[in-house]
C-alpha cells in the first residue's frame, strides 16, 4: 500500500449500490479513502464540502445527464481534480464516448470514459494513472 495512495480521496457516485459497494471495497483494499453518494444531488451536496483528489461517476442516474453534470461541476469547482465517467450507454445503444482529444475533454468534462461492467483492476488501473501513483500489489510499480 503506498503512503500517497492512502492520503487520497475518491469521490464514488452512483445510483446502483452494488457498484459503489464494488468500487468503495477495491479501491479501500487499494489505499484509497472513499466518499460514496447514491445520487447527483447528494454528490452535489457532498461537494460543497469536499475537495476530492478524484472522482468517479456514473453517467446516467436520476437524469439522463447526471454524470455529465457532474463532471461540470467538479471541474468549475475542483478544475484539476480528475474525473473518470462510467457508462453503460456504449453497450445498450452502440454510442462511444472518446476523451482522447482535447475537443472532447472540453465538452465531456471527463479524464477518462469507462464502459461498464468495468473491471475493478481496470479502474484501479485508470485511478492511479490520472493519480499518477503506483498501484498497490503491481509489480511494475517500482520499475
Amino acid at each position: 500500500m503506498s503512503d500517497k495512495s492512502s492520503a487520497r480521496t475518491i469521490l464514488v457516485v452512483d445510483d446502483d449500490p452494488d457498484v459503489v459497494e464494488q468500487l468503495t471495497l477495491s479501491l479501500a483494499a487499494k489505499g484509497y479513502k472513499v466518499v460514496a453518494a447514491g445520487s447527483q444531488a447528494e454528490a452535489e451536496e457532498t461537494l460543497l464540502g469536499l475537495q476530492p483528489d478524484l472522482a468517479i461517476f456514473d453517467l446516467m442516474m436520476e437524469n439522463m445527464d447526471s454524470g455529465f453534470v457532474l463532471c461540470h461541476t467538479v471541474k468549475k469547482l475542483y478544475p484539476g481534480t480528475p474525473v473518470i465517467l462510467l457508462t453503460a450507454v456504449t453497450a445498450q445503444t452502440g454510442v462511444a464516448f472518446a476523451t482522447q482529444t482535447a475537443e472532447a475533454r472540453s465538452w465531456i468534462k471527463a479524464d477518462t470514459v469507462l464502459d461498464k461492467p468495468a473491471r475493478p483492476e481496470q479502474i484501479a488501473a485508470e485511478v492511479a494513472r490520472l493519480l499518477r501513483t503506483p498501484v498497490a500489489g503491481d509489480a511494475h510499480a517500482h520499475a
